[in-house]
């Protein structure tokens, strides 16, 4: 719903909720007698009524106006990943790994678009199948708080500026040992 490609379809959303938010919070300042004294409180309620409703339409109505249609296969990228840090079964201590991917042959661009091309993306990084970062740079420090001591899996995807992967995915595994604290 509000991802970040921008356009129709996330400005109307949003308005969809700022409204629910905005007549909520008038509603319930009403019945509460914290404002809003010349609205009759059966106003109030049907304010606070139609808030669930404006939420709704925030993903019914931008999805109905906006379809999202299938552009066909995905396209392939000639980029490659790899990384630089952490090494390949590097133990790490600490609250923070700070991670550095490298790419070659393709841009990473901050601005989603679902006009993509096979040579601009982000990067999303995992952390045991886990999505921990979508970032539109090659450094990233990623929180260690959660993890247990032990070997974790860390994957890189190159992925086309819609978030959605290439085709084949352009990934990069390695793995790190957590050291108990």
């Amino acid at each position: 719903m509000l991802a970040h490609a921008g356009g129709a379809p996330e400005f109307a959303s949003t308005a969809f909720i700022a409204g629910a938010l905005v007549l909520g919070w008038t509603g319930y300042s009403r019945l509460r007698g914290r404002g809003f004294g010349r609205l009759p409180k059966p106003g109030a309620w049907t304010l606070v009524g139609v808030c669930p409703l404006l939420l709704i339409a925030s993903v019914a109505v931008p999805s109905a106006l906006w379809p999202q249609t299938a552009s066909g296969p995905r396209p392939t990228s000639t980029a490659t990943i790899r990384f630089d840090q952490p090494a390949s079964g590097q133990a790490v201590s600490g609250q923070v790994l700070e991670v550095l991917v490298r790419l070659e042959g393709g841009t990473i661009v901050e601005s989603s678009t679902t006009d993509i091309s096979p040579d601009t993306g982000h990067i999303h990084l995992f952390v045991d199948g886990a999505i921990v970062s979508m970032t539109y740079g090659e450094v990233q420090a990623i929180p260690l708080d959660d993890l247990t001591p032990g070997v974790h899996q860390l994957q890189a995807e190159f992925v086309a500026a819609d978030h959605a992967p290439f085709d084949p995915r352009v990934v990069v595994i390695t793995t790190f040992v957590k050291e108990g604290t």
